[in-house]
């Protein structure tokens, strides 16, 4: 090495923002061991670079003895006299080596030290940058496919949409362009692996705060939100401005903002609703496209029993009994759907079964916004704790009572649904 190469490393050092003493350090103990395997060397020895010129030096370390027993750790006192006169009994004599075409050998490496180097900082500037956008979301271009993995081309790194979090009914086509939420940054001896995701309920919120710019000012807020990926969401909002209309800016004029997020979505259907701090009418909302009769509520064990028109009681359920399904992990709550006709014939000990009003000394347990079950009779919807690695499977036993052995058509709503498009809406509706 020469001066040459220390200027160049000056500036490397500088462009890539690394440690040059790190990387004299790490050639230093490079260099010893190359001296070692490439010398049949097993003398223990030191290596000096010089940081100014780039020149390097071999010395050998050994003990001043009075009589050599070993000599590659040991050298005589007269010996080593003649390299310095000030060693005495004891000391460690540095004895200079001059190694055949060492220069070679160190030059070489010289530049395998730094490149790893670069790639380390490469690789720790790469995971600092993305641990710290852990949760946001991200645009990034599909590359390929497997049966297992997405992969994506993130610009300065791949990440990968492990099968987990992706959307079954969802394409990946080569090249194709899409909005990813960061689920994990993972450190590793290569890069760092950015896990993505496509079904997580986070990208909703990510992608209304990038259309809805109230949402990222605070004037209006989500307060809750329930997805089953690919199929249909439900979110709930609230504004801090009494002059805003929550729900309206959220689907924006003409539907322009969800339309686009829908989009993004590859048509998954987005209701949006207002929150409201009177439970009551915070499930009816949910429960919407459907209209509510009455509903009962217990607060203490949150449960509620809920009445609709017999014309309404499919709506209410949804497909499959989605629309209840997701109404009860919005709302945190226990949902019974009856037809005022069903509802009439239950007696009062009946209705405070369904609510828990006849519960002694039972511990209420809490609920969070996950579970969906149904009853033998009705719908009954339990919601369970949320686990953020996977959708919940929700076993659904629909029991509507049966004119015909048609299924009873779902009905569309104007109000506050918005439905991917014009085609699905008439399609499936």
């Amino acid at each position: 090495m020469n001066n040459d190469f220390m200027l160049a490393l000056d500036e490397l050092c500088k462009e890539k923002n690394l440690d040059k003493a790190t990387i004299l350090d790490a050639l230093q103990k490079a260099l010893i061991k190359s001296y070692q395997k490439n010398y049949d060397n097993e003398e223990n020895v030191d290596v000096i670079i010089d940081e100014e010129t780039g020149q390097i030096e071999v010395f050998a370390l050994k003990e001043v003895v009075d009589e050599v027993d070993d000599t590659i750790t040991e050298i005589s006192l007269k010996d080593a006299l003649e390299e310095n006169s000030s060693y005495h009994l004891g000391d460690i004599a540095r004895i200079k080596l001059t190694p055949k075409n060492f220069g070679r050998v160190a030059a070489q490496t010289a530049r395998n030290i730094v490149i790893q180097k670069i790639r380390d900082a490469q690789r720790d500037s790469l995971y600092g940058e993305y641990i710290e956008r852990a949760n946001e979301m991200i645009t990034g271009t599909v590359q390929r496919q497997d049966k297992y993995n997405v992969y994506v081309n993130l610009d300065k790194i791949e990440g990968v949409v492990p099968i987990k979090e992706q959307v079954p009914t969802e394409e990946y086509p080569a090249n194709a362009k899409m909005k990813f939420l960061i689920k994990e940054v993972r450190n590793s001896s290569k890069e760092p692996q950015i896990v993505l995701s496509r079904s997580s309920q986070d990208l909703i919120t990510r992608l209304f705060e990038l259309e809805v710019p109230e949402i990222t000012d605070g004037i209006i807020e989500i307060y809750s939100l329930a997805r089953e990926a690919g199929s249909r969401t439900k979110m709930a909002v609230f504004s801090n401005d009494e002059g805003i209309d929550a729900v309206g800016a959220c689907i924006g004029f003409k539907g322009i903002r969800v339309n686009s997020i829908v989009e993004e979505l590859q048509g998954e259907k987005i209701d949006i609703i207002n929150f409201d701090k009177d439970i009551k009418v915070f499930i009816s909302n949910a429960l919407s496209p459907a209209d509510i009769i009455e509903v009962l509520v217990n607060e203490k064990s949150k449960k509620s029993l809920v009445v609709v028109a017999s014309d309404q009681l499919s709506l209410a359920i949804g497909k499959e009994g989605q629309n209840a399904r997701l109404a009860a992990r919005l709302t945190g709550w226990k949902i019974d759907i009856k037809s005022s006709e069903e509802y009439e014939s239950l007696s009062q000990e009946e209705i405070d079964e369904i609510l828990g009003l006849n519960e002694v000394d039972e511990e209420v347990r809490e609920v969070s916004d996950e579970e969906a079950t149904f009853n033998d009779e009705n719908i009954s919807l339990d919601p369970v704790e949320e686990n953020d690695d996977t959708e919940e499977d929700f076993e659904v036993e629909e029991i509507i009572k049966e004119e015909s052995d048609d299924t009873v058509e779902e009905i569309t709503n104007i109000d506050s649904t918005v439905e991917a498009s014009e085609e699905d809406e008439s399609n499936e509706d």
